[in-house]
């Protein structure tokens, strides 16, 4: 069974969802005002995980999340660049779209966006104002903290210490505090302002406060409640606690079932800001590194601890990463090679052994709250297993059958990390230089980086077939210049890269 930690809980419990064999997820999306920093990415890149080993495990997983479109921040960033607030969300909606694309994060099964669900908000207020949960001042329309008895339950938070501090806090004079019953009230509906995006009311033209719409479209595409509500530890209080008191207010019922939170980002140790000049945003951070690297490095800690990220840290979890490629390329040319008459040299009963292991251990460590690392640490156990008993061999055909078994079951794994490592994994890498040397050396027409080391490894063949030693060694030296290791073998030339 798969045991999770409920933040509301504040302890791992068992995972059983509200109907058998399926998962309804929720997990807050990005206000579109700019691209996303890794900090955000973190968080996506956390819960994209669990979603694909709940798939992985045999549930037919809904995931829906929000895009919010409308708000303080969208409009700020408009009026500075003499833009419509529609242009700005748009914008960025698509940038981040294209962001998650890059980071290898699925697309949710749904993605409605805030301005699209404004009527379903609208109802949800109305139920709130009905049941005494709130009230409406001069088009303004607020939340009342006091009328829910469970305020603080999934924050651990006393409503009344929380006052005491927000009355230290707050400012001196009239204003918007003095137009609530309470200061911990919260905004439902906001009266329009001039020039600012507004929608008719039964209270007035204006437009939703952040906290209803995640409550009006998780409830309209999840139904209540739903299986796990999902977002960074950040999202906690206030935004998942006004959600959850609003949607059980309204709706009298339970809201969501269970509450997965992400830790938080640091840079270079510490907290992320544009003051500190550590800010970084997502596909800066992926121009230079790849995909497959950042998300290693985001495994290599539990989904629920602080992660510290730095360039280091990146670079340690690519070489990782291309200590698994380089035992798949092995693998899988050792397997390409086999001989048909060949003696037996591996052990069915060992290599099953070793798959069984691997696949036991990765489940475990999966069930028991989504530990990556422990997962990863499998998936290296397997991977040295392999380079071992791997390690000078020639294979025969049934042998190979046997090794493609153990790369299969590599690239599964990972791949439900959201680590693709296809046949090509780590070509990517490969230096600038490849292509113009296989044109060059090999006569390749090409851009791909795979078919140019195939390219070059046939001319330098075909030249060591002919005779031609000096073009033969030529070849082998550009391409060790480049990082490339060649091993001579019975079976032709084994080439690894180094980098």
């Amino acid at each position: 069974m798969i045991r999770l930690y409920d933040t509301k809980q504040r302890q791992k419990v068992g995972f059983t969802p509200r109907e058998a064999g399926k998962v309804s997820m929720y997990v807050c999306g990005p206000t579109v005002y700019n691209r996303i920093h890794i900090g955000n990415a973190r968080t996506f890149i956390s819960f994209d995980m669990i979603r694909r080993y709940l798939e992985w495990s045999g549930y037919e997983v809904t995931f829906v999340q929000n895009v919010t479109d409308v708000d303080d921040k969208i409009i700020a960033r408009a009026t500075e660049e003499g833009r419509s607030a529609a242009e700005v969300a748009a914008e960025y909606t698509e940038a981040f779209i294209a962001d998650m694309r890059a980071a290898g994060v699925a697309d949710p099964t749904i993605r409605p966006k805030a301005t699209e669900e404004i009527d379903a908000m609208i109802g949800l207020v109305e139920k709130l104002i009905e049941r005494g949960h709130a009230y409406a001042v001069d088009g303004d329309v607020y939340f009342d903290v006091r009328s829910d008895a469970r305020y603080g339950t999934l924050s651990g938070r006393n409503i009344d210490e929380m006052e005491a501090g927000h009355r230290e806090l707050r400012a001196d004079g009239a204003g918007i505090e003095d137009r609530k019953r309470d200061p911990l009230d919260f905004a439902l509906w906001k009266a329009a302002k001039p020039g600012e995006p507004s929608w008719p009311s039964p209270w007035g033209d204006g437009r939703p406060g952040w906290h209803i719409e995640c409550s009006a479209m998780s409830e309209k595409y999840l139904g209540l409640p739903f299986d796990i509500h999902g977002g960074g530890a950040d999202l906690v209080f206030p935004h998942h606690e006004n959600e959850r008191a609003q949607s059980e207010c309204a709706c009298g019922m339970g809201f969501a079932n269970y509450w997965m939170h992400s830790g938080m980002l640091q840079v270079n140790s510490e907290k992320m800001s544009k003051s500190l000049g550590n800010f970084l945003l997502l596909h800066q951070v992926l121009e230079s590194a790849r995909p497959a690297a950042l998300r290693m490095l985001m495994l290599q800690t539990h989904y629920r601890s602080p992660l510290d990220f730095s360039v280091e840290r990146l670079d340690e979890a690519d070489a990782a990463l291309a200590r698994i490629e380089n035992a798949l390329a092995n693998t899988r040319w050792l397997c390409d090679n086999a001989v048909s008459d060949g003696a037996h040299v591996l052990e069915a009963a060992q290599i099953e052994d070793m798959l069984e292991a691997a696949q036991t251990g990765f489940k475990a460590a999966m069930d028991d709250d989504f530990n990556a690392p422990a997962a990863l640490g499998s998936v290296f156990t397997l991977v040295n297993q392999a380079n071992t008993v791997l390690a000078g061999k020639t294979l025969s055909t049934a042998d190979a059958e046997l090794a493609a078994r153990i790369s299969d079951l590599i690239v599964e794994l990972m791949g439900v990390l959201g680590v693709q490592m296809g046949d090509d994994a780590g070509s990517a890498d490969y230096p600038a230089e490849l292509i113009p040397l296989a044109a060059d050396m090999a006569g390749y027409g090409g851009t791909d980086a795979q078919e140019a080391i195939e390219a070059l490894l046939e001319a330098r063949a075909l030249a060591k077939k002919e005779k031609d030693w000096p073009r033969a060694d030529a070849i082998r030296d550009d391409l060790i210049e480049l990082g490339f290791l060649i091993e001579d073998t019975p079976q032709g030339a084994k080439v690894t890269y180094q980098g």
